[in-house]
Parts: C-alpha cells; structure tokens; sequence
C-alpha cells in the first residue's frame, strides 16, 4: 500500500463529531483531506479555516455527483448518517458511494458501522466472530451495508474494512444517550434519559475514534474484515449521570412503555422502541484484535470525557 500517506482521504459524511474527530487526526499528520457533504456553507463554516482541509458538496443521490465528489481521493471514510425514521437508506447509499468509488479506482474505504448487525448478546463480551444476526430493521440494514462493503473487498477492485462502534459521546455529539445529559446537569434541570440506566453499558468517547480510523487506514491488514473499538471499560449511565451532576443526578429515564407512549405523537422516539435492547441487554465490546493490530489503542477516561462533554455542552 505505497505512498498512503500521500494520498487525500475523502471524509463521506464529515460535519457530525466523528468527521471532526478524524480530520482532527489527519490534520495533527499534516495530512490532506476532502471533506464531503450536502451543505457547502456547513462544510465551510467547520472546515474552511484548515487549509488541508478540501471542501466538496454533494448530491448523494446523483451518480455523477458522487463520482465527482470522489475523483481523485486514495481513499474514503464514510459516516454518512440518516434520519432514526430512514434506516432503509443505508445500504442504499453504500452501493452508490462503492459503485463511485470503484468506477474512479480509489483504493480503499473504511465504513464506520454499529453494533446494531449483531442483534441480542450471545456471549459476555462481543468479539468480531460474534453472530451477525439483528432481529431489528435498523440492525437489518445495517447488516446489508456492511455486506456491501464486505463484497467489494472480494471483487479485488477496493480494499475495505469496518470499524464498529458501541454508543458513543463527547464535545459536539448531537444524537447520543447522555446528550441530553450533559446540557442538563448544566441547566440544572433533569435529564430525559433512556431507561433502565442502571445496567452496564459502554460508551466511546469521540475524539478517540480518530486516531483509529487514520491507523486502521495505513495498516495493510485492517482490510477485508471489520473491527470492533470499545469504549473505557463498562460502566452505567447512572454512574455518568453522578459525575455529570456532582453528585446525585436529577434525571426522567424513559422505559419501553413510556417510550411506546411518547412515540404516539415523536416518531423518532418510536423509532427508539425497537432498539431497547441495547440499554435492557448491552452489549459489552471486546476490542482486543484491535488492540493486537494496532498496539495500545488510547481510551479516555470517563471521568475526563465528561468534563469535556459538559464544558461544549449547551
């Protein structure tokens, strides 16, 4: 994989936190990169100031567009997220961007996945081999986009490789479980939560992901497979909560039945319905091949990643 270092990177989708975090990673390389969404003032606005930053705005629903958007590019990050309500979009838009990417022979793509594809916990802790079987649409849909990526890595015509992620937060995270958290316990009201909040879960801390995703991109052997990252071990929401507050929080946490009633008039809380599982039965990430691959994979504290998360909140 010569002169990868050179190459320009596209980030697919690269206004959300996770976009920021890795062209954070690039830039702290001094590395290129091509920041493509569908709001060239939105792309600006973030990205503008950086010169090695690239700004290209799309129209992922026009081929030609795409392919544009993606000439002359080494490789691609691709975060493209959808509405909670348009999850049959994913794979959708996965075969166009691979389609595009192939037909302007770009080298490699790292998809940015979810733990949905595995549907309920078989084991403990989640390795990679666990059963990809999702007994939800969204795991449904994300399942057929990663065979999509799974399936151009056998053609020979791209290199590709996924990384998945558990639930994630930080600085800037707009969806996320603790979103409404932190802007809470700095409004000092309560916090609408998603219940039970007292089961372990996990949760990855944004600008972590970054430097992975520019470390899997450079090693030759992250491609043709997927990858999990965890988070900082495994905690509770409630434990998040006591650290966000500073002692006992003041929270509304929001169960299936609530959520079902919400949903009557919030379709993106209806949406949540189907997805209780993973907050009833998380799903605990064991991320050593990572680890094995790329050597000591750098995690941040809870307790840090939160002071952070409250600092940008609100």
């Amino acid at each position: 994989m010569a002169n990868t270092l050179t190459q320009k990177i596209a980030l697919v989708g690269a206004t959300g936190a996770t976009g920021k975090s890795v062209a954070d990673a690039l830039r702290r390389q001094g590395r290129r990169y091509r920041v493509i969404g569908r709001s060239q003032s939105t792309l600006q606005k973030t990205f503008g100031d950086d010169p090695l930053a690239e700004v290209v705005a799309w129209n992922p629903d026009d081929e030609q567009s795409i392919r544009q958007a993606l000439k002359g590019v080494g490789a691609i990050v691709y975060m493209v997220g959808v509405p909670y309500t348009d999850f049959h979009l994913h794979p959708i838009l996965m075969r166009r961007v691979i389609d595009a990417a192939i037909a302007e022979n770009v080298d490699r793509l790292l998809l940015i996945g979810t733990l949905y594809v595995f549907g309920r916990a078989r084991s403990q802790f989640i390795t990679e081999d666990h059963p990809r079987e999702p007994h939800t649409f969204k795991g449904r849909k994300r399942k057929e986009q990663e065979d999509i990526v799974l399936a151009a890595h056998a053609t020979g015509k791209i290199k590709t490789t996924i990384l998945r992620l558990p639930d994630f937060y930080g600085p800037g995270v707009e969806r996320s479980l603790l979103t409404d958290l932190f802007i809470a316990a700095k409004q000092k009201r309560k916090a609408k939560m998603l219940g039970p909040i007292n089961l372990p879960h996990e949760f990855v801390f944004v600008p972590d992901v970054g430097p992975v995703v520019v470390s899997l991109l450079d090693a030759p052997r992250a491609f043709g497979r997927a990858w999990n990252l965890g988070g900082a071990g495994a905690t509770t929401q409630l434990e998040l909560a006591r650290m966000a507050f500073g002692g006992a929080p003041r929270y509304l946490a929001l169960g299936k039945t609530m959520l079902r009633l919400f949903g009557l008039f919030d379709p993106v809380l209806r949406e949540l319905v189907e997805m209780n599982y993973l907050v009833t039965d998380p799903l605990i990430v064991d991320d050593s091949a990572l680890q094995q691959l790329l050597g000591n994979v750098a995690k941040t504290p809870y307790s840090e990643g939160v002071r952070q998360s409250l600092a940008a909140a609100g």
